[in-house]
């Protein structure tokens, strides 16, 4: 196996190969390839640490890293790190080239003085690589509750000591806007998406949670999503919000949150923490910006 930095004439093949490897995986489809085709000419990409691996001439793997930020309680942000997707085609994968991969990128990242890692993904597999929990660091995923322990938000000092050095003992991730450019752009995803050959989407089991993008409520099964107006299932929407392709309330986003309110008891038996409804509000302030229908 041959590690080696991206090229030009890599790139429509490594986005076919993200796409294949992340295809209903952690959510029905997948916006990782699109999230690559744009992030190149993002600030926060860093060509430097922008790997694919090859067998025999052909990629069957790649990674690259971006800038992130740690901001702190007293609205200090702090220059940080991330990096993903990071792919391995599917006739390659559980053979222990992801880990290769990874290994290899983390140790060139550590040489550039890359300090701190944050992270979205599996423990299982991360953990081999020095991962653990963020919470366990004190770094707050930023659209969760403080108190709460996210299974998938993960975190480690690649050099020992960085956190203290810039006087971070608790602060809360901000990922780089560009990660959420399809959803910020679903049409230009949709026609960038057409340029592949179609896929099936899928809700399967042992995807991430799944969340409204309306009212935020988390959608666990298939009878928990909208549908379109063909009768397919809408995977961005729930039932109580979306049917037959269209909204089933016509509303501003503070009138969703006051409404939603109301379900504070029930929210709050899925909780860490019981919040009041004053709580929620609060809460909800923050993260209901970044959902697909209130998005700006």
């Amino acid at each position: 196996m041959n590690i080696r930095l991206e090229q030009p004439q890599d790139y429509r093949e490594v986005e076919n190969l993200t796409r294949e490897a992340f295809w209903n995986v952690y959510r029905p489809g997948c916006t990782e390839h699109y999230v690559l085709n744009q992030y190149r000419d993002n600030p926060n990409f860093i060509p430097e640490l922008d790997f694919v691996m090859e067998d025999d001439g052909r990629i069957i793997g790649h990674v690259m890293f971006s800038k992130a930020e740690l901001l702190l309680d007293n609205g200090t942000r702090i220059p940080s790190w991330t990096f993903g997707p990071i792919s391995i085609h599917p006739d390659y994968k559980r053979k222990g080239y992801g880990l290769e991969l990874l290994n290899c990128s983390l140790e060139k990242a550590r040489e550039m003085g890359v300090g701190f890692l944050c992270m979205e993904g599996n423990i299982d597999f991360y953990s081999k690589a020095g991962f653990g929990l963020a919470s366990k660091l004190c770094i707050h995923y930023h659209t969760e509750p403080k108190e709460a322990e996210v299974p998938y938000f993960l975190a480690q000092e690649l050099i020992p000591g960085w956190l203290k050095k810039h006087g971070v003992t608790e602060a809360t991730y901000c990922p780089p806007k560009g990660y959420f450019v399809a959803e910020e752009n679903p049409e230009a995803f949709e026609a960038y998406e057409a340029t592949f050959p179609k896929k099936e989407k899928a809700f399967q089991e042992g995807q991430l949670p799944q969340f409204c993008q309306s009212c935020g409520m988390k959608m666990a099964h298939i009878e928990d999503f909208g549908t379109n107006a063909d009768g397919s299932t809408n995977f961005d929407y729930c039932k109580y919000c979306y049917a037959d392709g269209k909204f089933l309330q016509e509303c501003t986003m503070e009138g969703m949150i006051e409404h939603c309110a109301h379900f504070i008891e029930e929210m709050n038996k899925l909780m860490p923490k019981p919040m009041t409804k004053d709580e929620y509000v609060e809460m909800a302030k923050g993260f209901f910006p970044i959902l697909k229908r209130w998005r700006k």
